[in-house]
């Protein structure tokens, strides 16, 4: 792979300590080359209003959906709250389709990796965006995906993954990744 695909990375938590903010910043840090990773904070968005819409895209809503525009590919790293996804994902997410039928995330490369505190890391809120992320049109990456359990252990205190077992995943998942939107990229 000899481009460079700019990623928008994109953790469904708000807290400063987020440990899929930190997810997010391990992979830009550790990603293959081909890869660059752009985390982006979705602390400014509105919460989702056909009312609101039908008077404008507020000016963060806009300045995501350009983001996103802008963005190569997606990864979206999913914290699991009683088994399933934050809503400030799935506002992020319903903001990201509109408008209908014109939604700059349609045909964008997907990733979803995660990190909760549960065993299972992240993976049932993985499974319950992924319904979402089809009828968004999105391209998702599927069989690679990254859940990291135990958070709380999995992480430093200045938010850095140490769990080696979750570093070689994420690795796996970044690497297959890097794979799957080369091969969905346009050729010249």
């Amino acid at each position: 792979m000899s481009k460079t695909y700019k990623v928008l990375g994109i953790a469904g938590s708000l807290r400063a300590k987020s440990f899929n903010r930190a997810l997010i910043a391990y992979a830009a840090k550790t990603a293959p080359a081909s890869l660059a990773i752009v985390p982006y904070d979705l602390a400014d968005l509105p919460m989702f209003d056909e009312d609101v819409e039908a008077k404008g895209y507020p000016e963060a809503v806009a300045k995501l959906q350009a983001a996103v525009g802008a963005a190569d590919a997606l990864l979206i790293s999913t914290p699991e709250y009683n088994y399933g996804t934050s809503g400030v994902l799935k506002n992020a997410l319903d903001w990201m389709s509109r408008p209908p039928g014109k939604a700059t995330c349609a045909g964008k490369p997907t990733a979803l990796i995660g990190a909760a505190a549960g065993g299972g890391g992240s993976a049932r809120a993985q499974l319950t965006l992924r319904p979402t992320l089809a009828a968004m049109g999105m391209l998702q990456l599927v069989g690679a995906d990254c859940a990291v359990p135990a958070a709380y252990a999995a992480f430093d205190a200045n938010g850095n993954l140490v769990a080696e077992a979750s570093q070689k995943a994420l690795a796996k998942t970044l690497d297959a990744f890097a794979a799957w939107i080369e091969r969905l990229a346009p050729k010249a």
